[in-house]
Order: structure tokens, then sequence, then C-alpha cells
């Protein structure tokens, strides 16, 4: 058992954002924390990595090292800063070698030339790619990622998604991420944690709880989707 989350409650500001939740993850899982806006899943996630208080109990398993890639990272906010792709990396605590960061930019779809590259004049696609390669190279074997750009398209036609996917089973990590894309979910997901802002939640297999109902109590509005 990865992690084991039992009864939580999380209150903020007098608000209780998260009541008597209780779900597991095992490693090598990918868990989807699906929700609308104001649903908690923020919350959750920064909960679990022991920023904010919170009632009931997490237990997480032994020899874990957590990467996460916090909501609202974009190139748009590296565009006036002078920092080449290389020195982006550099900023990390540890130091990377030349060839890790070289092998983790082939993970995800970028050739080393992009290192000389200034990171905020990278496409969108480009940067979400950095940005993951950045979150990998320190060698975690479990990643948060909150609302990465999973439409952008990836050479070959994959997502950011179905890109993680690959990642997950090389790298062998465990997967929480956090997305609104419904139409990605059921293809990669080993489960999924839904949160609703009513207070409703449910957690299991993708094909076998997200069916209309459910997602109309979730998002409090009829819900149109596609299962891959």
């Amino acid at each position: 058992m990865l992690l084991k989350v039992e009864k939580l409650n999380i209150a903020l500001g007098g608000n209780q954002i998260i009541k008597n939740l209780s779900f597991s993850v095992e490693k090598g899982e990918i868990l989807t924390i699906l929700g609308p806006n104001g649903s908690g899943k923020s919350v959750l996630v920064k909960t679990l990595l022991g920023l904010i208080p919170y009632e009931g109990k997490i237990t997480w398993g032994e020899e874990i090292k957590i990467g996460y890639l916090p909501q609202g990272l974009s190139q748009l906010k590296m565009q006036e800063s002078p920092l080449t792709v290389w020195e982006f990396f550099d900023l990390k605590s540890s130091s990377p070698s030349l060839q890790d960061v070289k092998h983790f930019l082939g993970l995800v779809g970028l050739e080393s030339s992009i290192l000389s590259q200034v990171a905020g004049t990278l496409s969108g696609g480009q940067f979400q790619r950095v940005l993951l390669a950045w979150v990998l190279i320190s060698h975690p074997n479990v990643i948060f990622l909150d609302e990465p750009t999973t439409g952008v398209d990836i050479a070959g036609g994959k997502t950011i998604y179905s890109l993680l996917y690959d990642i997950k089973k090389k790298e062998n990590i465990t997967v929480f991420l956090i997305t609104h894309d419904l139409n990605i979910v059921y293809k990669h997901s080993t489960n999924v944690l839904c949160l609703s802002r009513q207070g409703y939640t449910c957690f299991g297999k993708p094909k076998q709880i997200l069916n209309k109902k459910k997602l109309e109590q979730i998002f409090g509005m009829e819900v149109k989707y596609y299962k891959h």
C-alpha cells in the first residue's frame, strides 16, 4: 500500500472543504482526482503533501520521494526571464547532470538542442513537457500534477496524459493527477477520486463509477463525454 486515507476532514476559514473522505492508492497506479472548480481538488493534494492541517488519518508507505507540479505554471510567466532551459534545470537544488537532463527531456519527447533556448520563448506544449522533465529529474517515485495541459499535442499525436502513462511504466512511478478532462480519464486511470462542491464523493475504477448520473452529481449539471 502506497497511501491510505481514512475519514479525512479538511476545513479552511470555517468552511468544510473535504468531509469524511477515505481512499487508498497502490504503488504504480494513476489516480485521477476529478471535479469542478471549488470542489477541493488542490486543497486535497496540498493536504496529502503535508501543507494543510486536517483531521483523520493519512498513512504513507516507506521510502516515498515526491515530485510536485502545482497549478498555474506556464511559459507566459517566464517570458520576462532570460533563463535558458538548461539554466532552469540548474536551479534544482540537486544540480542535475547534463546526461540526466538529456535523458528526461528525451522521455518527454524533446531534443537536447532545446537546452540553449530561452524558456520563455517555448510554446505552451514545449514548456509543459520541460516542466514534466523538471519534476522527474529528481527521481521521485510519486508525482503530483495539478491540471497540466492535457490537450497539448505531443509528437505522434500523444497528449500529456498518455505521455505520463508511458513514463509511469518506464520509471515505475505512481501518479496523482488533477484534471477536468473527462474524455481522457478512462483510458489510463487506475482509479478515479471524484469530489463535488456539495460534498458528494466517489472512488473506484473509471469505467465502473463514471456514469451519467454520478457525473451530474459531481459537476451539478449535464455532462457530455466520450469513453475511450
